[in-house]
């Protein structure tokens, strides 16, 4: 008896703005729903069912309409599961919209410069593309850069054609040497040879091995900063691309939020030191032995334009694990993100790629597993783009 008057003093002291409609709508779901739970699985209380709903209800709920449908329904259980799960799917889908929402605020976030250094302005004011494809490369690998460019990679003309009339973007991605700031030898021949080619996506990073995954948060930072695409491809400068059958795969997920397009794997998280791909971090995977989530190789992925945005506007935050193919799949994992697995993504060389190709699957791209890369790809490129390369008129017929 003592509970009533209690409540009755606390209502009239909360001095709040009236609530939205799509607050009161919000809340009448959820009471309804909790009125739901109680009159199908707990014993029925003293007092009756409408005293109840009245309890939970909030402002603007039609309580009688409420308490009837309870009255209705209380003896069907099957009824009961079903509207259970009709609301639990309206949550579902509420939160889905707004996950959506606040992505789209990252992307204008990255547009706007809210991001800090490396943004740009508003996306009216980058150059429009459908993928730009940055491609992974050293200062010690002119050698496979010029495989690229004999191969797969357009040169001159044909590259800012294919800007131009299909949107389709290709850079080699490359920071700068430690050495005198930038100024040394290394830094002064690729200056020269980015004079000649034009075909480089420079970063304000310095180049390493280990740094691999400072390297990749900061190409998506800077590609989202230069131009508006659909889509932002990582791929590395001794694997085999298809730009055509890239295009096309791509194109079939325009119109889906926050993809991650790979080949998805969950390798051994490696606890040994010394070993190749060792994890310092290996206890955050749980116990020796354990294998990582899923998440794309690192030779070549695919992630959509929200997606690059969210990782360039948290760049300072994302944590970097050992692996730079794992860094991207935490940076990803606990997002609303749709993980594509495509296998033509990780063809290998000849003649399994070639095989495809006979049979009318032509593959995206094609390595060696053994050298995570085309094993002496300076050597074997024009091999394999021969064999297993697309027509070269096949990427001028994507509808992009």
């Amino acid at each position: 008896m003592m509970a009533q008057p209690q409540l009755e003093k606390k209502a009239p002291a909360r001095a709040r703005p009236p609530l939205t409609g799509k607050v009161v709508a919000a809340l009448c779901v959820a009471s309804f729903a909790v009125g739901l739970l109680l009159s199908g699985w707990m014993p029925l209380l003293s007092a009756p069912i409408s005293s109840r709903v009245n309890k939970t209800s909030a402002p603007g709920c039609d309580d009688n309409r409420v308490s009837k449908g309870l009255a209705g329904e209380r003896h069907d259980p099957k009824g009961i599961i079903s509207e259970v799960s009709r609301t639990h799917h309206a949550i579902q889908s509420l939160d889905k919209a707004v996950s959506s929402l606040e992505m789209e605020l990252a992307v204008e976030r990255a547009r706007s410069g809210d991001a800090g250094a490396g943004a740009a302005g508003s996306s009216k004011d980058l150059q429009k593309a459908f993928v730009v494809i940055g491609i992974n490369t050293a200062f010690s690998s002119k050698k496979r850069r010029d495989s690229l460019r004999e191969t797969w990679v357009p040169s001159g003309e044909k590259l800012r054609r294919l800007e131009k009339e299909k949107g389709i973007v290709v850079r080699f991605v490359i920071g700068r040497s430690g050495t005198a700031e930038g100024g040394g030898a290394a830094d002064r021949a690729l200056d020269a040879e980015e004079a000649e080619n034009k075909d480089f996506l420079r970063l304000d990073h310095v180049e390493g091995y280990h740094e691999l995954s400072s390297k990749t948060r900061i190409y998506f930072a800077t590609a989202v900063a230069t131009w508006d695409a659909d889509f932002y491809v990582k791929v590395d400068d001794d694997v085999h691309l298809n730009l055509g059958m890239l295009a096309t795969r791509l194109a079939k997920y325009r119109a889906r939020p926050r993809v991650y397009v790979g080949c998805m794997k969950s390798g051994p998280v490696l606890s040994q030191r010394g070993v190749k791909y060792h994890e310092p971090e290996y206890w955050k995977f749980g116990d020796v032995g354990n294998k990582y989530f899923r998440h794309a190789t690192g030779q070549i992925y695919a992630v959509s334009k929200d997606l690059a945005a969210y990782i360039s506007v948290n760049q300072p935050i994302l944590h970097r694990f050992a692996n730079e193919d794992v860094s991207v799949g935490a940076w990803l994992i606990g997002l609303e993100v749709e993980h594509v697995d495509d296998r033509s993504m990780c063809c290998a060389t000849p003649p399994d790629c070639e095989w495809k190709k006979r049979a009318g699957n032509v593959c995206v791209a094609s390595f060696d597993w053994s050298c995570s890369g085309v094993c002496r790809s300076v050597d074997r490129m024009k091999l394999i783009h021969d064999a297993c390369g697309e027509d070269q008129a096949a990427v001028w017929g994507v509808a992009t």
